[in-house]
């Protein structure tokens, strides 16, 4: 997650009264600053003279069905409040499209570490070992999460989690299909036809679970913040394992944000086997059969994802449209990871 701030496009008066309603203890004036660098829910930076705050909104314009889901981002951080996930104070959700042009929530600014590139550059390998070890507790932490204890039972349907989401992106990838990428056709085709029985795995899943989704603290390698929840739901935990795999697997780069090619060892970060070990010996459980379907799986989703945010970019309500455009052109590249994933053996 970036820090560089743009042109804010609110109604600043018409914000101004809700939270003089809604956070009467809120100091004004205030000054407010678009944060860059997401393709989905636009962020923004409210800075009082004592305190900051973060907005998040759903983006403008026609949006695909249950896409930008601010509402749950809210509810399930507020949920895991007090929980070992951490996640920022969440402060007021405003449900009236009037106020801004859509619906939004504010939560406290977390003050930490964000690392944009997994390799962690400018870290001493130890600290780097240390970092992927606490992100290896945290997705835990997040799969172990008491549903009924914070009130999230409702919080996804039953079912079979993977035929539920290959069924959810297949048609939204339809939805925001912009030309003809045979390549992700055979991956869906694929993924349907060899989904894993059901085993009654079921708990808290993040969704994008990566290291620039996360903040550390300033001086240690403690995660003070899971952030960017929009994909949250009830599910299989594999799928968020499998998704940081995915990753590791791509190029390195802004784009990609991957680790190919790069000697893990002495950076001192994990093979993605010993990630998974550590992860499997967090949550007791043994080795993972059939790992190759949860990172093909992943690819797929990430496909899909940034097909719509090509599209968006295309019909003009990206929050970055030329930042879409260019992530739109790996759709074809996460498709093939898929496949190629599909017919290896994981973890390497």
């Amino acid at each position: 997650m970036t820090s560089k701030e743009m042109p804010v496009d609110l109604d600043i008066g018409r914000l101004s009264k809700w939270l003089a309603a809604n956070l009467p203890h809120l100091s004004v004036p205030f000054e407010l600053a678009q944060i860059s660098g997401g393709q989905s829910n636009p962020t923004y930076r409210l800075k009082t003279k004592d305190r900051a705050l973060i907005l998040r909104r759903k983006p403008f314009g026609a949006l695909l069905k249950s896409a930008h889901a601010v509402d749950r981002e809210f509810r399930v951080q507020r949920a895991l409040s007090g929980s070992f996930v951490p996640v920022p104070k969440m402060l007021a959700f405003c449900e009236d499209d009037g106020v801004i042009g859509s619906v939004f929530y504010l939560m406290e600014e977390v003050d930490g570490r964000a690392f944009d590139d997994p390799r962690v550059p400018g870290e001493t390998a130890s600290n780097r070992t240390e970092i992927y070890s606490e992100m290896a507790r945290v997705l835990a932490a997040i799969h172990s999460v008491d549903l009924d204890a914070v009130g999230l039972t409702d919080y996804g349907p039953d079912g079979n989690y993977y035929a539920r989401q290959i069924s959810r992106w297949s048609r939204q990838y339809k939805a925001s299909e912009t030309e003809p990428i045979p390549v992700m056709d055979q991956l869906i085709v694929w993924l349907e036809a060899n989904q894993p029985e059901d085993d009654g795995r079921r708990t808290l899943v993040h969704g994008d679970f990566r290291i620039d989704n996360l903040l550390f603290a300033r001086d240690e390698a403690t995660c003070v913040a899971v952030l960017d929840w929009e994909l949250s739901t009830l599910g299989h935990p594999f799928a968020d394992l499998a998704a940081l795999v995915m990753q590791w697997g791509r190029p390195t780069g802004p784009d990609s944000r991957g680790l190919r090619g790069v000697d893990r060892k002495a950076l001192g970060i994990p093979a993605d086997a010993e990630f998974i070990a550590d992860y499997c010996s967090q949550m007791e459980i043994d080795k993972i059969p059939n790992f190759g379907f949860y990172v093909a799986f992943c690819a797929f989703r990430m496909a899909a994802i940034l097909q719509g945010v090509k599209k968006r970019a295309l019909d003009g309500n990206g929050a970055d449209p030329e930042r879409g455009l260019q992530l739109g052109r790996h759709v074809p590249g996460f498709a093939e990871d898929g496949l190629r994933a599909a017919s290896e053996v994981f973890p390497k």
